[in-house]
């Protein structure tokens, strides 16, 4: 990628990200739209955003693959990971090779080797005193990442933090805690609406989340509200 490519990229997303704090925004989307960039843009390997559930507990709700063992790694990270302490304590866990890591971690450390991961980057989801999850980043070469990358990433995960945590959804907590719990119960009708999608088409997974995402943008639908309605079969894709 040439740095007008990658620049280009980066201010198109910091673009849809700011928009939401002036329109009403699809809060999956805006996310997916974030791991995607740090993956394209920021050359990373994968990346996947957990959001806290109304319980503090983190659940995958964007990602850059829809591998199952993909997603089951986001979950032990979340658990007993990197993920989990950056949201406890509002900082960056950085590991630049796992096989040298220490040993904590060791289901995740040994689910991510399998999967070519070697190294990886846990950025906070914080406003503040409010941390409302954590974008992880993952490599398969050993090492540090550039720390202008790790700059823009992070002030993804800020301005994506702002929107979310919105001034009219911060005034009440009980707010906060639908906007967060509604993007986590859309990720699960989404994951339903994919099962729906490949087996309708015969398609794997990756590719259903792809045409539930290119039918949602040519129609102007929320990914959401277009998996709901497939699920319920009120849409053939």
């Amino acid at each position: 990628m040439t740095r007008l490519t990658r620049d280009g990229r980066l201010f198109q997303t910091f673009a849809r990200l700011a928009d939401t704090l002036v329109d009403d925004y699809d809060v999956v989307e805006l996310l997916q739209v974030l791991v995607d960039t740090c993956r394209d843009a920021l050359e990373m390997t994968a990346a996947g955003i957990l959001l806290a559930d109304s319980r503090g507990e983190l659940d995958v709700v964007a990602s850059t693959s829809e591998d199952r063992s993909f997603l089951e790694l986001m979950q032990l990270g979340s658990d007993d990971g990197p993920c989990v302490e950056c949201y406890r304590t509002g900082r960056r866990i950085t590991v630049p090779d796992l096989a040298d890591s220490a040993p904590p971690w060791q289901l995740f450390r040994a689910s991510a080797l399998r999967q070519g991961f070697r190294a990886l980057d846990a950025l906070p989801l914080r406003l503040r005193d409010t941390s409302i999850g954590t974008l992880s980043l993952l490599r398969s070469s050993p090492g540090e990442a550039p720390t202008e990358d790790i700059v823009a990433a992070q002030a993804f995960a800020d301005v994506a933090t702002i929107g979310i945590l919105h001034e009219k959804a911060i005034r009440e907590s009980s707010i906060l805690s639908e906007q967060l719990q509604g993007a986590l119960n859309s990720r699960i009708v989404i994951e339903q609406a994919k099962g729906v999608v490949a087996h309708t088409r015969g398609v794997p997974i990756d590719e259903a989340f792809t045409l539930l995402r290119e039918y949602a943008r040519a129609h102007q639908m929320r990914l959401g509200v277009l998996a709901a309605q497939v699920v319920e079969r009120q849409i053939d894709l």
